[in-house]
C-alpha cells in the first residue's frame, strides 16, 4: 500500500480527503510501483476532471469494505464503482484498486487473530469501536444489492435487542433454579418432609390442615431427632439437631470448595471486582466461560446452604454476566468485538440484580453507577429490557411461592414523623461505620491471607470458618436462622400473627382491624434485643472472614443483615422512648393518640440501606433497590438521608468500597471514572522510556523480519510506534506485538519466498534495503505489514498535562497514547504507566499494578 497525498484546485472534488492510500500494484506502463516524497503531492485534478467531464453530480468517497473507498460519483451505482473508480483511471491502474482513507485499517480478516486480545490486557476502545463502525457501514451499503444482503442488515440492527432477550430469559431461569435449591438445602439443615423430600419446609406445611406452627414446624416436615425417634423439644433432640446443624454445613461448604478448587477457580468469591474490571476494558480468559457459569451455580447454592455468613446477590451479577458472554458468540457483531461485546455484559449485570432483588429498575441504576465503564444510553434502554425480561421470567417460576416477586415485602404504610429524620440520619452514620471497619479489616485479613500460607489451603479454610461459623450461630436463633429470613423478620411489624420474642409488648390485641397500640416491652423484647446485639458482632466478625474465602460469596445479604439489626434495636430504642414520655415535642403531636406512632421495622429498613451504602458506596441505585426490595415507595426520603449520610461518613474514613478495594488488592488496572487527578506532572514525567533511555522503535521501511523477530524476543512491550527512520524518529503510526506476531506468522504460511532477510514495509517505496542489492542476488520479496498498523494513534505533546492525559485514559478508553516533541517521538504512556503514577503521587505502592 502507498501513501498519495492528493491536492485538487477542481471545486467539485472534496478537499477533506487529502491523504489516501491505496494497494499498490505495478502501473500498467511497466514504469514500476509509483513512490512519491515527503514533501510532494500529486496533483489529481485534471485526472479526475477529464474522467468526471461527462458526470453531472459531484465526485464523493463512499465507503467500500472493511475501511476501503473508492472515489466515484454519486450518479453511479454502487456496483459500478469499480468501473469509475477515478484514481484507478488517473494513475493508470487496474479498475476497482482500492484507495484506503488515512488512520483507518484495510481488510485484516485474512490473517486469524488479528483484532483479538490476549489474556490479562485491556482492549483498545477506539479501535474497536472503529471497527465496528466500519462493519457496520458496509452492511449499510450492501442492503441495497440484494433482498439476502437486506436480511442480514435487518438481522445485525436487531441482533442486539435479541441477546438481551435471550440473556435476560435465561438469567430469570438460572436464579429460579438457585433461589429454589438454596431454599430446600437450607431447610435440610434442619429436617426433611418424608412424604416428598424434594419440598422445603414452607412447601411440606402447605398442605397442612394445622392453623398454627411451632418456629415455623408442622405435623408433616420431621425435624433430624424426630426422624431418629426422639421428641421435638428436650436436651437429646438439641444435640442431634446441632449435630446435623453442622455436619450438613460442612457436607455443603466442602463440596462448594472442592468444586471451586478443581473445576473453575474463577469461580470463588462476588465476582463484582472483577466485572467492573472487565466492563472498564481489562480481558481476563476463562471468567466469564461456561465452566465458570456452572461451577458458580452449583457452588452458590451449596454455600448459601451451608449456612456461612454470606449471599447470593452478588454472585448473580457473575451468574449473569457469564451468560452475556456466553450468548453473545451467538452474534459476531458482539461476540467478536470486545468492545461491543461489554455493551451485552452491561445489560446482564443490570439483570442479575434485577433477580437477586426483584428490582429490575435498581438493577439498570446499579449496572449504570456501580459496574459500568462505559455506558451509552443504547445500553441503558437494552439494559432496562433485559432487567424486565428477567424479573418477568422469575415472577413466573415464583420461586418464593408467594404473590410478591420482592424479597423482603413490607406490609406497613404508616407516614413517619419529621423528627425521625434525626435518629435516620444517625443510622446512617452508624451504617458508615460499621461499614468502615468492615472495609479495612476485611481488605486487612484478605492481605495476609495472600501473602501468607493460608492461601496455600482455601478448602481447609473453608471448612475452618464454616465449622466456627455452624458451632456459634447454631445457639442464638437469630444467627442460626437463615439471613434471608432474619432480615425479613426485623423488616417487619409486630401484628397479631407475629409470635416472636421481639414482638413480646404488652398488648391486648382484641380487633384483628383495629391499629396498633403503644405499649410497653415486655421481657422478650429486651432479650431478644440482646441476642440481636451479638448476632450483631458475630456477624461482622464472620463476614469479615467469609468475604474471601474461595467459594461463591456475595456481600449484600450480611450487609442489610448488619444495618437492619442495628436499625431494629434503635427502632426499639426511639419506639420506647415515644411510649415513656409522649408529652416531649419530638412526639407531642403524632404520639399523642394511642396508637403506635414509630415503627422499628422501617428503622430496620433504613439501618439495611445505611450499612449496605457504606460498604458499597452506592447511593441512587440503593435507595431504588431497597425501595423496590420492600415495596416502601413512601419511605425514599428516609432511605436517601441514611444512604447520603452514610457514603459521606465512609468517603470520610475510608476513600475506598469494598469492589474497589478489592480491585486494588488484586492489582487490576481499573482507572475510576469517579476519581479526580489533582496532581500537576506532566506527560513527560511519566512516559516510558525516560529521557535517556533507548525507545524500542520499528522503521517503516528499512527492518528485515529477522530484526522485527529479534526485537520481540528482547522486550517485552505489547505494542511498537513505527517511524520514518531511527535517525529522524518522525513519527509513523503504531503496530500491536500480537498482530506482528501473527502478521508474520502468516506470511510465512501463505507468501512464497519470505525469508528472514525479507525486508517489513509499513509504506510505501521499495525501500533502502534492497536498493543497493547485487543485480546477481536479487532481493527476496518484501513483506507488506501496512495493513496492521494504526495510523492514527493517539499522540499528546510532552508539556502535556498529565490531569489532561488521565482524562484521555478515562473518556476515551485508551490502552497506550504515544509523547511527540516537535512531531518526533519522544516515549510511550500506556494504562498501567498511569495507575502506578497515580498510586505514586498517593504514596501508595506503585507496584501494587500487576497486569497490563
Amino acid at each position: 500500500m502507498e501513501r498519495f497525498p492528493l491536492k485538487s484546485s477542481a471545486s467539485n472534488i472534496p478537499s477533506t480527503y487529502q491523504s489516501l492510500y491505496k494497494k499498490g500494484r505495478k502501473n500498467t506502463n511497466g514504469r514500476g510501483i509509483l513512490a512519491v516524497g515527503e514533501e510532494d503531492l500529486v496533483d489529481i485534478t485534471a485526472g479526475l476532471q477529464q474522467a468526471a467531464a461527462s458526470r453531472t453530480a459531484p465526485v464523493a468517497v463512499t465507503p467500500t469494505s472493511h475501511g476501503t473507498f473508492q472515489l466515484y460519483d454519486h450518479s453511479a451505482r454502487p456496483s459500478d464503482a469499480a468501473n469509475n473508480s477515478y484514481v484507478a483511471q488517473f494513475f493508470n491502474l487496474p479498475a476497482g484498486d482500492a484507495v484506503i482513507f488515512s488512520g483507518m485499517q484495510g481488510d485484516t480478516d485474512d490473517i486469524p487473530g488479528i483484532g483479538q486480545y490476549d489474556d490479562f490486557h485491556t482492549i483498545d476502545w477506539q479501535r474497536d469501536i472503529a471497527r465496528d463502525r466500519m462493519r457496520h457501514r458496509y452492511i449499510v451499503k450492501k442492503r441495497q444489492d440484494s433482498i439476502w444482503d437486506l436480511i442480514k442488515g435487518a438481522h445485525d440492527a436487531w441482533s442486539g435487542w435479541v441477546c438481551v432477550l435471550l440473556v435476560g430469559v435465561c438469567t430469570g431461569a438460572v436464579a429460579g433454579v438457585i433461589d429454589i435449591g438454596a431454599s430446600w438445602m437450607t431447610d435440610l439443615k434442619f429436617g426433611i418432609c418424608p412424604q416428598a423430600f424434594w419440598f422445603n419446609r414452607e412447601q411440606c406445611c402447605w398442605s397442612s390442615d394445622e392453623m398454627t406452627f411451632d418456629q415455623g414446624n408442622c405435623s408433616q416436615w420431621l425435624t433430624w431427632p424426630q426422624v431418629f425417634g426422639d421428641s421435638r423439644e428436650g436436651a437429646g433432640a438439641y444435640i442431634i439437631g446441632y449435630l446435623f446443624y453442622i455436619i450438613w454445613a460442612l457436607v455443603f461448604a466442602a463440596l462448594s470448595a472442592s468444586l471451586v478448587r478443581m473445576f473453575a477457580p474463577y469461580a470463588c468469591g462476588s465476582g463484582i471486582p472483577e466485572i467492573k474490571t472487565i466492563l472498564s476494558g481489562f480481558i481476563i480468559r476463562g471468567y466469564l466461560g461456561k465452566w465458570t457459569l456452572i461451577i458458580k451455580v452449583v457452588g452458590l447454592i451449596l454455600s448459601v446452604s451451608s449456612g456461612l455468613s454470606l449471599g447470593k446477590e452478588g454472585p448473580m451479577v457473575h451468574i449473569a454476566s457469564c451468560l452475556g458472554n456466553i450468548l453473545s458468540y451467538l452474534f459476531p457483531k458482539y461476540g467478536r468485538n470486545e468492545a461491543k461485546k461489554r455493551e451485552i455484559l452491561s445489560a446482564a449485570a443490570a439483570a442479575g440484580v434485577s433477580v437477586a432483588f426483584g428490582a429490575p429498575i435498581g438493577g439498570v441504576l446499579f449496572s449504570l453507577e456501580e459496574v459500568s465503564y462505559y455506558f451509552p444510553l443504547k445500553t441503558l434502554w437494552r439494559s432496562f429490557f433485559c432487567a424486565l425480561i428477567a424479573a418477568f421470567v422469575l415472577r413466573s417460576i415464583n420461586p418464593f411461592g408467594n404473590e410478591h416477586s420482592v424479597l423482603f415485602f413490607v406490609e406497613y404504610n404508616k407516614p413517619w414523623i419529621f423528627f425521625e429524620l434525626v435518629p435516620f440520619v444517625g443510622l446512617g452514620i452508624i451504617g458508615g461505620c460499621i461499614a468502615t471497619v468492615f472495609i479495612k479489616a476485611n481488605i486487612y485479613w484478605c492481605r495476609y491471607r495472600k501473602h501468607s500460607k493460608l492461601g496455600q489451603y482455601p478448602v481447609t479454610e473453608v471448612l475452618v470458618v464454616t465449622l466456627v461459623t455452624a458451632v456459634v450461630a447454631y445457639p442464638n436463633p437469630y444467627t442460626r436462622m437463615n439471613t434471608s429470613q432474619l432480615i425479613y423478620l426485623l423488616f417487619n411489624q409486630c401484628g397479631i400473627s407475629n409470635s416472636d420474642p421481639l414482638c413480646d409488648y404488652d398488648r391486648n390485641f382484641t380487633d384483628v382491624n383495629s391499629a396498633i397500640e403503644k405499649a410497653a416491652a415486655g421481657p422478650g423484647v429486651y432479650r431478644a434485643v440482646w441476642l440481636l446485639v451479638l448476632a450483631l458482632v458475630l456477624k461482622l466478625v464472620m463476614t469479615v472472614f467469609t468475604f474471601g474465602i474461595k467459594v461463591p460469596c456475595g456481600l449484600f445479604i450480611p450487609s442489610l443483615a448488619l444495618g437492619a439489626i442495628a436499625g431494629r434495636i434503635v427502632g426499639i430504642g426511639v419506639e420506647q422512648l415515644a411510649y415513656n414520655y409522649p408529652k416531649i415535642w419530638p412526639f407531642s403531636g403524632e404520639c399523642s393518640t394511642g396508637d403506635d406512632c414509630i415503627t422499628p421495622g422501617l428503622y430496620a429498613m433504613v439501618g439495611a440501606a445505611a450499612v449496605l451504602g457504606g460498604v458499597t458506596r452506592m447511593t441512587v441505585s440503593l435507595v431504588v433497590i431497597m425501595f423496590e426490595l420492600t415495596g416502601g415507595v413512601r419511605y425514599i426520603v428516609p432511605l436517601m438521608a441514611a444512604a447520603m449520610a452514610s457514603k459521606w461518613v465512609g468517603d470520610a474514613l475510608g476513600r475506598q468500597g469494598i469492589y474497589d478495594a478489592h480491585i486494588a488488592l488484586n492489582g487490576y488496572p481499573f482507572l475510576d471514572s469517579k476519581d479526580e487527578f489533582q496532581h500537576t506532572s506532566l506527560a513527560a514525567d511519566v512516559m516510558q522510556p525516560k529521557r535517556n533511555e533507548t525507545l524500542a522503535v520499528i522503521t517503516q521501511d528499512s527492518m528485515t523480519v529477522d530484526d522485527v523477530e529479534s526485537l520481540l524476543k528482547e522486550t517485552e512491550h505489547n505494542g511498537y510506534p513505527v517511524v520514518v527512520s531511527k535517525e529522524s524518529q518522525y513519527l509513523v503510526g503504531f503496530v500491536l506485538r500480537r498482530d506482528l506476531n501473527l502478521a508474520i506468522a502468516n506470511a510465512r504460511r501463505t507468501m512464497e519466498g519470505i525469508t528472514g532477510q525479507s525486508v517489513v514495509m509499513f509504506a510505501g517505496g521499495a525501500g533502502a534495503a534492497g536498493a543497493g542489492a547485487a543485480a546477481a542476488l536479487p532481493a527476496p520479496p518484501t513483506l507488506p505489514l501496512n495493513r496492521i498498523l494504526d495510523m492514527a494513534p493517539i499522540t499528546v505533546t510532552d508539556q502535556t498535562p498529565m490531569e489532561t492525559v488521565v482524562d484521555m485514559f478515562r473518556k476515551l478508553g485508551l490502552r497506550q497514547t504515544l509523547v511527540t516533541h516537535n512531531g518526533r517521538l519522544l516515549g510511550v504512556i500506556t494504562k498501567k504507566d498511569v495507575l502506578r503514577h497515580v498510586k505514586q503521587m498517593d504514596n501508595e505502592d506503585p507496584n501494587s499494578v500487576l497486569f497490563n
